[in-house]
């Protein structure tokens, strides 16, 4: 876990927070609650006992402004290129004595101080922050859609998901994210309020008056990226990390005589012939799909392919059938009615089959069939 905020910050002023041999902390005492005291006297006056009560003194209590925010996962984020709304966790923890909203300012940047191991090379698109709606710790699109945190009470947290998308470029290795937060104003639900401003810089503290107080540090001493002590805000940092570059993707051809007009049981490669092509794409690695794969094969000299005979669905048997099951493809190019993923067309100027499958998931393997038939 990256943490941005030392635990000696984490404790400092923090309630609900017990250790063996201590007693328990008392909960703090919220922002704007008015204290009153008394003063009593008593004496006697020629035998008489006498008393007299003082006038009241009283108060209001400031809002003492603390938060943390950490990184809520175990090192980087495994992804792979091309992969969409990939995602890291972060927790945001209120320690002030009332209930805040904060704002959230997703960031990326290459990090040079040594918080994040590595050396950033790209940035994710898209960057977005979304707040964890239910409490299930987990990001769930359409359903996670807060921007902001709302009214998060006395000693709370909620998990923040930074939520992006990996480009497809080959070089890429890491990209380091982090999540700015700053504390604003609570009591209106449902409104997201205006970034707190500290009032304690007067000398003179006004009894009635509610202070904004920032008790919030920087105790790890680092000061990065204007996070100096008592500021209102506070950051954390994550990444992500391409774990799989490419995949062992391997494509066998075999050609299969299918009928020659003369032979019924064993045909042979006689002029008229038809010859069934098969190419079985087979993606070894386990756990990583290839995904956008795309086969291009230009038809022999001397033979003529043989209209609507491109197939391409799950692998047969070895010299039988190259497609066991599957899709019959209408090879014209025009995919408007294509759904499964497939699709396949024959250019006739450059005599080339092409198929297109969207995905060849790991351990698993497709296979593409067309005929010709000999001149």
């Amino acid at each position: 876990m990256f943490v941005r905020k030392a635990i000696p910050a984490l404790l400092a002023g923090s309630a609900g927070l017990c250790f063996a041999g201590t007693a328990q902390a008392a909960p703090q005492t919220t922002a704007g609650t008015v204290i009153n005291n008394t003063a009593s006297v008593t004496y006697t006056v020629n035998g008489t006992a006498q008393s007299s009560t003082s006038t009241t003194a009283t108060f209001v209590v400031d809002r003492k402004v603390n938060f943390t925010v950490v990184t809520d996962q175990s090192g980087m984020t495994q992804v792979n290129l091309g992969q969409q709304n990939a995602v890291t966790t972060f927790k945001v923890t209120n320690l002030t004595n009332d209930a805040q909203d904060f704002l959230l300012d997703p960031d990326q940047q290459s990090i040079s101080l040594g918080i994040l191991p590595g050396t950033d090379n790209f940035d994710m698109l898209n960057l977005k922050a979304y707040v964890d709606s239910n409490g299930n710790g987990v990001y769930d699109a359409g359903v996670d859609t807060a921007t902001y945190i709302d009214e998060l009470a006395p000693d709370a947290s909620v998990a923040v998901f930074l939520v992006g998308n990996v480009p497809t470029t080959p070089t890429a290795q890491l990209a380091f994210d982090s999540l700015h937060v700053i504390v604003a104003a609570g009591g209106a639900t449902a409104t997201k309020g205006t970034a707190l401003i500290a009032t304690d810089l007067n000398l003179a503290n006004a009894d009635n008056t509610v202070d904004i107080v920032f008790a919030d540090d920087d105790s790890d001493g680092t000061l990065y990226l204007g996070d100096i002590a008592r500021n209102g805000q506070g950051r954390a940092y994550s990444g992500y990390e391409i774990g799989t570059h490419n995949v062992a993707l391997t494509v066998t051809k075999s050609a299969r005589i299918v009928s020659d007009g003369v032979n019924l049981l064993f045909p042979k490669a006689l002029p008229g012939a038809t010859v069934e092509y098969c190419l079985l794409v087979n993606n070894a690695t386990l756990l990583t799909a290839a995904t956008g794969v795309n086969l291009s094969d230009v038809v022999p000299v001397k033979t003529t392919y043989v209209p609507g005979s491109i197939s391409i669905g799950l692998p047969g048997v070895p010299g039988i059938a190259c497609v066991l099951s599957g899709s019959a493809e209408d090879d014209d190019a025009d995919d408007a009615a294509e759904s499964d993923g497939f699709t396949a067309s024959f250019d006739g100027s450059t005599k080339t089959v092409a198929a297109h499958l969207d995905s060849v998931n790991g351990a698993s393997s497709i296979a593409v069939a067309f005929k010709v038939t000999i001149n």
